[in-house]
């Protein structure tokens, strides 16, 4: 048997998922973390150095390096390269003046050969501001389609900052999602009970992690979840 048969046999016993979160400073990237936690997101100050959060979901465990993206820590982001399933990538949404500087870091970063071959999830955060740029728009200024050879890679609109909307007495299950035969999906909607007040779009893009990484790290196992693209989710007020 061999070492790398050994090593990859260990994991799977684990399922331990190793994840950086990473973007310019002011993005959201603890505010995502601490909301998926379903801890108060009124009050976060800004990351100076580095937090380590473990996150439960779908049977894994992620360990969530977030690392603070003010201009003078950036060089110091390779310190955490080393055995990288996944990178989240959050974006402020609404930060037009910025686009260039974030495109111009994310891809630098991911010529880095220790981060070859590590899913790319794409949070377009804060999509509650007024201004904020669609996904589409993200996705064209941050050369997305660019990265296709060399990453797998998804972009997930959300709001770290997220409010649950408020349905009308007897109309609860009219914002529930469903399958086109009409039977409720089994989607991030449904999920976000299980994380606070967390964007049913963040455990979304939580849901692609697990499915990329576990299909490409784990032998092919499979994950309880499906998402389904076309369900409705409700947007935050």
């Amino acid at each position: 048997m061999g070492l790398l048969t050994i090593i990859r046999k260990a994991r799977l016993k684990e399922k331990q998922v190793r994840i950086l979160m990473l973007g310019l400073d002011n993005a959201g990237k603890t505010t995502i973390c601490k909301a998926i936690l379903g801890e108060d997101v009124d009050e976060v100050s800004p990351t100076l150095g580095f937090n380590i959060r473990t996150i439960v979901h779908q049977g894994y465990s992620l360990n969530v390096w977030d690392i603070g993206g003010q201009t003078s820590l950036r060089p110091y982001w390779r310190n955490y390269f080393e055995q990288t399933d996944a990178v989240i990538w959050v974006v402020d949404s609404s930060d037009r003046a910025r686009m260039e500087d974030c495109r111009r870091e994310l891809h630098e970063l991911l010529k880095e050969e220790r981060l070859m071959g590590a899913s790319l999830l794409v949070y377009a955060n804060k999509q509650d501001i007024g201004n904020a740029m669609t996904v589409d728009e993200i996705s064209t200024a941050l050369d997305l389609p660019a990265l296709t050879s060399s990453h797998h890679w998804s972009i997930q609109p959300c709001s770290a900052r997220y409010v649950v909307p408020s349905a009308p007495p007897g109309a609860a299950s009219a914002a529930q999602p469903t399958n086109p035969n009409g039977t409720p999906a089994s989607s991030a909607l449904n999920l976000s009970n299980r994380c606070g007040k967390a964007d049913p779009r963040i455990l979304a893009g939580l849901d692609w992690v697990v499915g990329e990484v576990g299909s490409r790290v784990y032998y092919g196992t499979q994950n309880a979840f499906t998402p389904v693209p076309d369900a409705p989710i409700p947007a935050a007020p």
